[in-house]
């Protein structure tokens, strides 16, 4: 191996010694309440060799949130690989929704952070725009199998393939949200459970979605 190669292994390694670091602290203080000071002391650099690597903790945050939709989209794969039409598809990215929320609270934390912030205040810097495709790319399994449920006949003939991918998205974010932000309230007064009402929502956009 050259110089020239080993140092470039080198510093893809510290670079991402230094995103795995982030995450850790992000999950352990929060993004409001961790500083590069703080990231710096985990991966047990000086806060120069950081800077040198990323320029702030926005970006750093970004490359996390972009961990939870690679992750979120790993569970997609993997969920429907063994599902044999199109309903059994979209009911195993529900199954993946459900699954990343549970398992990856922190991950689904930082995505929801990211959901809310103003497009326009979003810099068009590379990992905004890798954020943006994965997005596309992740929805984009959803909208074939809604394809893959019509052409089969599981799904109804009747919907919209994106038009409905981008109403099941936002639904299962804002059912989600409304979960995480008041969900043991909720459930305290109209004597059910979180888990009851996520599973209860799913069936029923399965139910909407069948032929």
């Amino acid at each position: 191996m050259g110089i020239l190669e080993r140092k470039e292994r080198e510093k893809l390694q510290r670079r991402q010694e230094i995103i795995d670091a982030a995450e850790k602290v992000f999950i352990s203080k929060g993004f409001t309440n961790s500083t590069m000071d703080d990231i710096a002391s985990e991966a047990e650099l000086s806060k120069g060799t950081l800077y040198l690597y990323f320029k702030s903790k926005e970006e750093l945050f970004k490359v996390f949130v972009h961990r939870a939709i690679l992750k979120l989209q790993e569970l997609f794969v993997h969920n429907i690989s063994e599902k044999d039409n199109g309903i059994l598809k979209v009911e195993a990215i529900g199954e993946s929704y459900i699954q990343f929320y549970f398992d990856y609270p922190f991950y689904y934390q930082a995505l929801m952070f990211e959901e809310s912030q103003i497009v326009s205040e979003k810099s068009d810097d590379e990992i905004s725009k890798e954020i943006i495709n994965t997005k596309i790319k992740t929805n984009k399994i959803l909208v074939d199998t809604i394809i893959e449920g019509i052409n089969d006949g599981s799904i109804s003939p009747d919907l919209d393939p994106i038009k409905t991918s981008l109403v099941l998205w936002g639904e299962s974010l804002g059912v989600l949200q409304l979960v995480t932000l008041k969900g043991d309230i909720i459930c305290k007064e109209m004597d059910c459970s979180t888990e009851d009402l996520i599973e209860y929502f799913f069936e029923f956009t399965y139910r909407a979605l069948r032929k």
